[in-house]
Formats: C-alpha cells, structure tokens, sequence
C-alpha cells in the first residue's frame, strides 16, 4: 500500500444528519483543501477554523462534478486562483488541521465538517479527488495508524469494535484495549520469553567461552512463570467473548403462564402481545437489551404444548429450535397452580442446560417446585407487579459471567483470533517444556520456545502477514 498518497472518505455515517465530516489524510492534504474553502486565517495545528465552503475556480457544473471526465487542461484551470468574489458559496464549514506526526494517522489530515446533507459530502469528495487525492479503502486510516506504528494491532482491532459497540460497557472494554490495555498485559509476558530464549541462545552460541548452559529446572521455571499469566488470559476469553459478541437468553414455557409479560418486563417496553387467552404469541419475538454492560437478545417463543392448529405447530417448533440454540434460558412456570405434566417434560428438557427457573405470579397463592438440577437455579417474580424482576436481572448476569473475577481488571481477551494465538503460544510452552523433559538439545528447545513467541508478537502485530491485515481492516468502515 502507498503511504505517500493523500486519501479521503466521508468519516460519518450515510444519511442526513446535522454534521458531517469528510476526512483527508497525507503529504497533500492542505493543498487540495485549501482551493475549496475560504478561510479568514491560515491553517494552525489543533485549531479550528470557521469558514465557507466554495466552488473551486474553472469548475462548470455537470463537468467537475465527475473527475473521472475532467481533463488535465480542466484540472489546471481549477487550480488557478481568482478573486474571492468570484467564487459560489455551497455551505457554511469548520476545519480542523491536525499536523504530522501528531494525528491520527501521523501524516496531515484535514477535517471538513459541513452541514450533513450527503450532496454537499459527496462534493467535497469529488473536489479532492479532482486535485489528486484517492478515495480511502475500508479502515485505510486506522491501517495508516498502524503501518505508521502509532498503534499496535490489538489497538487497531479496538477502535472497530468502540464503533461496533452495542452497551456502554462494551464501549468501556474497547476503549481500555486502545489504551494499550491487552499490549501492556502481554509485554511483561513476553520479556520473560525473550529473556529465557537469550539465555539459551547465549549458551549455545558461547559454549567454547564457558557460558554455562541451563540445567532442566532453570528453564522449566521460567516456562513455567510465562504459562501461568498466559494460561489466566486465555481464561478470560469465556467472559470477553460475551462481552464482544453478547448471548441469546430464551424464555420458554406452556401456554399463559406469563411469558410475554416477562419478556415485556425485562425489555421494559410492551413489545410482545399480552392476553388472558393461551396460545397467544405464535411467532418468536425478539428484542436486544444490556444486563450487565453486555447484550442480551430476549427470545419470546410460542408456548410449548400439544399444538391445536397448523400455525401454532410451527410456533411451536420455532420455540424448541430456540430453546436448543439459546446461550441460557428461562423456564417460566405458573406458580399459582400445581406443576403439570407439561411443565414436567419442559423442565425434563433443560435438566442439563443452563437455565433459570422462574416461578411467576408470585403475588398469588403459590406452589413450590422442584429444581430439576444444579444448574438450574431458581428465582419467584411477578411479571404483574414487577416483584422479583430486579432479582431475576441479577440472576442473568451472575449466569452470563459466572465466576469470572477479573470484571474489575483489564486487558481480558474479547476477540477469536486472540484466542486463538494465545492458545497457539501455550502449544509452544508445552512443546519446549516435552523437550526439556526429553533431554533433547536446547537447540531443539529454542524451536519450541519460538513457536510460543510467534504468536504473542502476532496479537500485536509485531509479526504478521498482509493477509491477516487485509482481513481485519476489510471489516472497517469507509472514512476509518
């Protein structure tokens, strides 16, 4: 990729708003700018400036607006200056000039605001690439960011999921990761892995000079020391990746035990149909809410038992496919009533899930029932009164991140491909501690301890291949 060209992309989203930013980033970014807007002041780093955005000299409408139509001649004729009077007003803009190396791709960028009319956007484009700019690929800013080594590759992966957040603690997770969060958990990681390697190198390398070579239980300890924290941050990929990815919670029951009015309850809105006649809801009725920091889409399925038409036969089996894909589900039975011979079969069927029993109409006279297993646990509300709700909220998110203990810190695991190569570093780590154990050279040994390294520099991306990096920022959005 060159890194010598001046790129641009529309930075905000599609559709009209009341801002919207275009973005120009490279050696030319001033210089292609400046022929478009009148300015009262030159351009100061960091600094603001209010001004207007105007039709270039030598541009004829129909003509300019395309450059892939404009001639050399036409594009010379566009650079000329002419008095300020001369020139057509198209909107009202602030520009911020952010200087190389301090931006956020190290090069100049200039930022356009304008009035958020996608027209006038799309024109600001059209001028920069009729004065040689190049529209951006997808996630071509942050690339430059990285290539340029203001950032490293978990931090690059971050900012795409800051944009991709759906909860507030998400948001918090991803911007700890841009920080530099998960590189500064991994550095001291690897500084004892280095160390270990030079130690062996040198023994090796050296030997005619006495430079001892380590006996098996000085290089299996501190193996050991580099397994332990990467062993603890694989751990947290359970917990991370609900947090990235969130988790489908089912509510499952017979017919009219309050279902619908749960669901309602928790997604604290009337979304589903409420009625005293069973069989009501027919199809599955969705909905994503934040328990916890950490999204949870809410299935409200048909009530589960002997179907009386056509219809709720297939709503019914709608629900079982939900019931079977679903992260965690909450059995709803009527504790007004005794169990029956539904309830039974229903409860049989999660006996080893995780599941919630949730024993609803609470505000009636009520029945007791039994808990199938141990990993169903058991919480009493009223859908009716909202009893017992704020109990069964904390019961989700005490099921969704079990007895993850490290909530409070950072640097966890959230992303598959990390997951993976940690996992790939601990293969190394048990390949070199079999060869010690073996008596094979320490030759041998550097090998394995190498392949454990790879992969941690792969996760920031000290190492990596255009491949990987084409697959990540082809997930990025335009103007990123």
């Amino acid at each position: 990729m060159n890194l010598d060209d001046t790129i641009v992309a529309i930075a905000t989203p599609p559709g009209r708003g009341g801002i919207g930013i275009v973005r120009l980033a490279g050696p030319e970014a001033r210089s292609i700018a400046a022929p478009m807007l009148r300015l009262k002041h030159d351009f100061e780093p960091g600094r603001a400036l209010f001004g207007e955005l105007v039709e270039p000299c030598g541009r004829r409408e129909g003509v300019a607006s395309d450059p892939e139509v404009l001639s050399t001649g036409e594009i010379s004729r566009a650079s000329r200056p002419r008095p300020h009077g001369d020139e057509q007003r198209i909107d009202e803009v602030v520009v911020t000039y952010f200087a190389k190396p301090h931006s956020y791709t190290t090069d100049d960028i200039i930022e356009i605001s304008t009035h958020g009319s996608p027209v006038v956007l799309r024109h600001v484009v059209e001028l920069a690439l009729a004065r040689g700019a190049r529209l951006a690929e997808p996630g071509e800013f942050t690339l430059r960011a990285f290539l340029n080594g203001r950032i490293d590759l978990t931090q690059a992966e971050a900012v795409r999921d800051l944009i991709e957040s759906q909860t507030l603690y998400q948001a918090k997770v991803a911007a700890q990761q841009l920080e530099g969060a998960l590189s500064r958990r991994l550095q001291p990681i690897k500084q004892k892995l280095v160390e270990l390697i030079a130690v062996l190198e040198a023994g090796i390398d050296f030997a005619e000079d006495d430079v001892s070579v380590l006996p098996p239980e000085q290089i299996l300890e501190p193996i050991s020391a580099v397994r332990t924290p990467l062993e603890e941050l694989s751990a947290s990929f359970a917990y991370g990746k609900l947090v990235h990815e969130g988790l489908t919670l089912a509510i499952v029951g017979r017919p009219n035990v309050g279902k619908s009015s749960l669901f309602n309850r928790l997604v604290e809105t009337d979304r589903a149909i409420v009625t005293a006649t069973p069989g009501t809801t027919r199809d599955l009725v969705t909905e994503t809410v934040a328990l916890g920091g950490i999204p949870v889409k809410l299935v409200d399925t048909a009530g589960i038992r002997r179907a009386l038409d056509e219809a709720e036969g297939i709503g019914i089996r709608k629900s079982m496919e939900a019931l079977a894909d679903a992260d965690l589900v909450l059995v709803v039975l009527d504790c007004s009533e005794p169990a029956g011979a539904e309830d039974h079969q229903l409860l049989a069927l999660v006996a080893q899930r995780t599941a919630i029993l949730v024993e609803n109409k609470a505000d009636k006279t009520s029945s007791q029932f039994q808990v199938p297993s141990s990993q169903v646990v058991k919480v009493r509300v009223s859908a009716l009164t909202g009893e017992g709700v704020p109990e069964l909220r904390a019961e989700i998110v005490r099921q969704v991140g079990g007895e993850f203990e490290g909530r409070g810190e950072t640097g966890f695991l959230t992303n598959m491909r990390h997951q993976g190569l940690v996992c790939d570093s601990l293969a190394g780590l048990d390949a070199s501690v079999a060869a010690v154990h073996g008596k094979v050279p320490h030759e041998m040994v550097l090998l394995d301890l190498y392949s454990a390294l790879r992969p941690l520099d792969e996760i920031t991306g000290a190492t990596t291949n255009d491949d990987i990096l084409n697959l990540i920022f082809s997930r990025f959005c335009i103007g990123k």
